[in-house]
């Protein structure tokens, strides 16, 4: 039942924000690819143009059972692909890693230092990742389009 619920959460975000996202692209959803470490699992991302820079709200359905509750998930922005990350992120969003938790699902709020415009032409990856005491596995991964 957790995993139908989560699966709902994160359904109703991608719908919400699929439907809001027109031509003037100031708002765009990004489905994230869960990895190995957090295989069943899956995410979302919707990124909302806020002028000079970008809000990412994620919905994340869980974590790996190994994991430390509450959750600390960390958000970074790479430049490349989800299957060549540069050794370094071009931008951490990490001011705060606290997870609000509704029901098994997580939301996660984020602002990325660039517009939305810059952010999708720049070729990014969006990677979400455990804490260092949970392994700091990679869990979730998309390419920002």
């Amino acid at each position: 039942m957790k995993t139908l619920s989560s699966l709902a959460l994160v359904v109703a975000a991608g719908w919400i924000s699929g439907c809001a996202t027109g031509p003037d692209h100031q708002l765009v959803s990004v489905p994230l690819k869960a990895t190995q470490d957090n295989a069943g699992h899956i995410a979302h991302a919707s990124l909302v143009a806020m002028g000079n820079e970008t809000e990412i709200r994620i919905a994340v359905s869980g974590v790996p059972d190994f994991t430390v509750m509450p959750a600390r998930l960390y958000t970074y922005l790479y430049t490349g692909g989800c299957g060549g990350l540069s050794g370094k992120p071009a931008y951490s969003m990490n001011q705060t890693v606290r997870s609000d938790l509704h029901g098994s699902g997580m939301e996660l709020v984020k602002v990325a230092p660039l517009s939305l415009d810059s952010l999708r032409s720049g070729n990014y990856a969006l990677v979400v990742r455990g804490s260092a005491a949970d392994g700091n596995h990679d869990l979730f991964c998309a390419n920002v389009i």
